[in-house]
């Protein structure tokens, strides 16, 4: 399936394919590239998996709602930079793309959500499976719309607790169920856009069904990596770039991990402050050093 390419692509793209972690150094290379986005002009499209079932949380979401989640009580949570509910990766294949604030994918967010959507439907459709949009009005609302199934119960004013139990316009659905979501966060121009999609359903989030589950075909990962590459090429990408972190952006993540994502000050209470975020910085005979303020 082609879909209409209605804006200008990035004409190349850094591509990064990366091996499973734990939720804190996933997160914190997000933001990392969120930040070399803002400073460097750059983009760069991941793939990532996670090494164990994780919780991760919305940034506006309370901690203590985790609890009302009795299935994932015993699997490690990390907090994202980005809104929306909560996600149980498992089974699934994760991506994030940052782009710089000046290039036409980052100005309206609906658009990017859209794009980046569309791309997987037809990768979806490479292997069989006819996913599509959740709305298909002209006028969408984005992706922390509150369009829930819920609506109409007692607690029609507060979002299910899980990012797949909520709707927006620009999830991607199969045969009314959604299978992906994204969410954003801007920053200094730049914006990180990361979203889950759901391979299969887990112990840890049972009350969720996956592709497979829901399809009845097998998906595997790596193939839909390859396919989903080829359908972002000319809508997000010219060409790909392959280019691992820097020894410098890994020094920034780890003080990202260390300093934020690993700690309970913000994975519980969203504090921004608790801790100062060490400076990484090269020096001119090319040693990497990291400081704090007053150092």
């Amino acid at each position: 399936m082609m879909i209409a390419q209605d804006q200008p692509a990035l004409a190349e793209c850094r591509l990064l394919i990366d091996p499973s972690s734990c939720g804190a150094w996933n997160m914190a290379v997000d933001e990392m590239l969120l930040e070399w986005a803002a400073e460097e002009g750059g983009c760069c499209w991941r793939f990532y998996r996670w090494d164990r079932p994780t919780l991760s949380l919305g940034y506006f979401q309370e901690y203590v709602d985790r609890r009302e989640h009795a299935a994932s009580r015993n699997c490690p949570v990390v907090r994202r930079l980005t809104g929306g509910g909560a996600i149980l990766h498992d089974a699934e294949l994760t991506y994030s793309l940052v782009v710089h604030g000046e290039h036409p994918l980052a100005a309206k967010r609906h658009r990017l959500y859209r794009t980046v959507h569309e791309t997987l439907i037809e990768a979806l459709a490479e292997l069989g499976i006819a996913a599509t949009l959740h709305g298909t009005r002209a006028n969408h609302r984005g992706a922390e719309d509150a369009s829930f199934e819920s609506r109409g119960s007692p607690a029609r004013d507060r979002p299910p607790f899980l990012c797949f139990g909520r709707r927006s316009n620009e999830d991607v659905v199969f045969e009314g169920t959604k299978i992906a979501g994204s969410a954003q966060r801007r920053r200094r121009g730049a914006v990180l856009q990361h979203g889950s999609v759901l391979l299969r359903g887990g112990p840890d989030a049972p009350e969720l069904a996956g592709l497979e589950d829901l399809s009845g075909k097998a998906v595997d990962a790596h193939r839909l990596v390859q396919v989903w590459l080829e359908a972002l090429s000319g809508r997000v990408a010219r060409s790909w770039r392959h280019e691992p972190l820097s020894e410098r952006q890994q020094a920034q993540a780890t003080a990202l991990m260390e300093n934020r994502y690993e700690c309970a000050g913000w994975t519980e209470r969203r504090q921004r402050d608790f801790a100062e975020i060490p400076k990484v910085v090269l020096t001119s005979a090319g040693n990497i050093v990291t400081i704090r303020d007053g150092d």
